[in-house]
């Protein structure tokens, strides 16, 4: 059986997720309780709603892509290094014999 998207969250994800149910979806509340401004709060939910969505995508079959995509979402690295780290693993992959990899979009 494969990890859900929940199984594969960091351990300050998922505390920052109860949190944010415990706070009834507050994030005025949420910024209180972390002693943050609302636009951070904001910022971090955004981005892990973003990072939630790549671990969830049944369509990504590398744990690379995976793994960077998840990056880009949190911020970690930018538009730029992303493409060409994917791009640079797609050249990878295509140098192995084909093993009904999909191509990193």
């Amino acid at each position: 059986m494969t990890e859900s998207w929940l199984e594969k969250l960091s351990e300050e994800d998922a505390s920052f997720i109860k949190r944010f149910v415990l706070a009834s979806g507050s994030l005025k509340d949420l910024a209180k309780a972390y002693g943050i401004s609302y636009p951070t709060v904001r910022l971090r939910l955004d981005r892990l709603i973003e990072k939630i969505k790549v671990l969830d995508d049944q369509e990504i079959v590398s744990e690379f892509e995976r793994t960077l995509r998840a990056r880009y979402a949190e911020g970690k690295i930018d538009m730029e290094t992303l493409k060409a780290l994917l791009t640079a693993h797609q050249g990878e992959l295509d140098k192995q014999p084909d093993s009904g990899r999909r191509r990193p979009r």
